[in-house]
């Protein structure tokens, strides 16, 4: 049974992150209020939904009922402004990278007398996409923030981003959801698709895509470090014919191996828990290629496998 997450923006409830919430509330009625907040977590966590309930308490539309909550429900909101990889019309799916002509309106739209007179908000979306012409141009920005202006900043992939704009964030680390939190948001799936989540909804929804099992199994496989037979490069051809595999099977295949690092960091093996790291890195980097250029998925998945052996 396929299962679905309301939108971020959509989202009424927030499940599993309520610390991150009173610290950045903390520090808003602190009246020392952040700038920029960098979200990061692993993927499918609620990022974006926890950086949108931030936006709704600045906006005053945290009930989804209200005139300011069914605006940004309905992304009318003309002091929320949201940034993310756009659609590639053509090829009908997201591009690869965010483009500086994608961060170009955040400067418009900062430097503009907020139409309710309150707060402005920038959500920047997976900032890890962000090319390094945009990095640049949303680093300008942090660096002369206007008054009355918060930017949160999501990402599952912190390492990756210029030194220079993380330390212009105030950090907001999530971590993957409890159980019980699980069961609540995801009432309908199942106990063996909750476990192997590892506390991230996104994840869960994404197996529940697996309509065969056939990324779980592939995966599994690799993880013990068993060799791929001719029915396993079989499953890597037939994963990636799938419309959501290759997102699939690279979102697993990064979730076990920032398990396994982890897990080797817990364990004092620090050597180990940075060449896993490294690896982490590495896929994303096939995977932004991949999806970037439209390159050939079962070849990527191949690139995939052999980096994580």
């Amino acid at each position: 049974m396929s299962q679905s997450l309301p939108e971020p923006r959509q989202a009424g409830i927030l499940y599993g992150h309520q610390a991150a919430e009173k610290h950045f509330l903390d520090s808003w009625q602190s009246g020392r209020l952040h700038h920029a907040w960098l979200i990061s977590g692993p993927v499918g966590v609620g990022k974006a939904t926890l950086a949108f309930r931030l936006a709704r308490h600045l906006l005053g539309g945290v009930d989804l009922e209200s005139p300011a909550g069914r605006r940004i429900t309905a992304g009318t909101h003309g002091d929320l402004l949201e940034i993310s990889r756009k659609m590639d019309v053509r090829k009908g799916r997201l591009k690869g990278e965010i483009t500086v002509a994608d961060v170009q309106p955040v400067q418009n739209f900062l430097h503009h007398t907020a139409t309710e007179g309150g707060w402005r908000v920038v959500i920047v979306d997976g900032v890890e996409a962000l090319n390094r012409f945009a990095a640049n141009a949303l680093l300008k920005i942090l660096e002369e923030p206007p008054p009355k202006a918060v930017l949160f900043l999501t990402t599952s992939a912190p390492g990756a981003l210029l030194p220079t704009l993380r330390s212009r964030c105030r950090p907001l680390a999530l971590s993957e959801l409890v159980d019980q939190d699980m069961r609540a948001l995801m009432p309908n799936v199942s106990e063996d698709i909750l476990k192997k989540a590892h506390g991230s909804p996104g994840r869960a929804v994404f197996l529940t895509h697996d309509r065969d099992g056939l990324c779980a199994d592939l995966v599994a496989q690799i993880m013990r470090g068993e060799a791929l037979d001719s029915a396993s490069w079989g499953t890597v051809s037939k994963v990636a014919r799938e419309a959501e595999g290759f997102a699939l099977f690279c979102d697993l295949l990064g979730g076990e191996l920032s398990k396994k690092a982890k897990d080797a960091a817990m364990a004092g093996a620090l050597s180990c828990a940075a060449s896993i790291a490294e690896k982490v890195s590495a896929l994303e980097r096939i995977r932004r290629q991949s999806e970037g250029f439209n390159l050939d998925k079962a070849q990527a998945i191949r690139e995939a496998i052999a980096l994580a052996l």
